[in-house]
């Protein structure tokens, strides 16, 4: 998940990262205020708006979290 300066969050598969923090993320959903924004597929995120990344549990298909 990664969380932009202006409060949107992308959750999606991080395919690559380059030294400067550009990240490209696949499979990518936008989530506005903990909403469900829209999927927007294949995204290339510029370095200097992040906010901070971190890694997201899989989930299941009804959205409760997998038992560890």
């Amino acid at each position: 998940m990664v969380k932009l300066k202006w409060g949107m969050e992308y959750k999606g598969y991080l395919v690559s990262v380059d030294s400067y923090m550009n990240m490209q993320l696949a499979n990518t959903e936008e989530y506005v205020d903990g909403a469900l924004a829209g999927h927007l597929g294949e995204v290339l995120v510029r370095c200097n708006n992040v906010l901070f990344i971190r890694g997201v549990e899989e989930e299941e298909e009804d959205g409760e979290m997998k038992e560890a």
